[in-house]
């Protein structure tokens, strides 16, 4: 088992960026897929992005080109860099954690990740 905390949210202007934080502890070499999914009330949580080993990533249609996820090992923390962020992006954003090969991990799918942070709300304004 892998515990996740989530950090970085706030409020930011339409066209601005936050960065945001997860640091995971635990079996971590258990869990080869980190991700970052965000829900809205009344909607389904939607994959964001994915980092597989470290290194192979796939997004979301609507963040990409805006979105990139990165991992620091030293930090155990998987990090999410957000630009251009627009009001459609407010929602509450979570990291994830499964273990597993890089199909399943690509599908961002929420009934795929095992371990599940807290969140952390990220608002924009337009």
């Amino acid at each position: 088992q892998v515990q996740l905390v989530e950090s970085g949210g706030g409020s930011v202007q339409a066209g601005g960026g936050l960065r945001l934080s997860c640091v995971v502890s635990g079996n971590i070499v258990s869990r080869n897929c980190v991700g970052w999914f965000r829900q809205v009330p009344g909607k389904e949580r939607e994959g964001v992005a994915v980092i597989y080993v470290g290194q192979r990533t796939t997004y979301g249609d609507s963040v990409k080109g805006r979105f990139s996820i990165s991992q620091d090992d030293s930090q155990n923390t998987v990090f999410l860099q957000m630009s251009n962020l627009k009001s459609e992006d407010t929602a509450m954003y979570y990291c994830a954690a499964r273990g597993g090969n890089w199909e399943v991990c690509s599908r961002r799918r929420q009934v795929d990740f095992e371990d599940w942070g807290q969140g952390t709300q990220v608002t924009v304004a337009s």
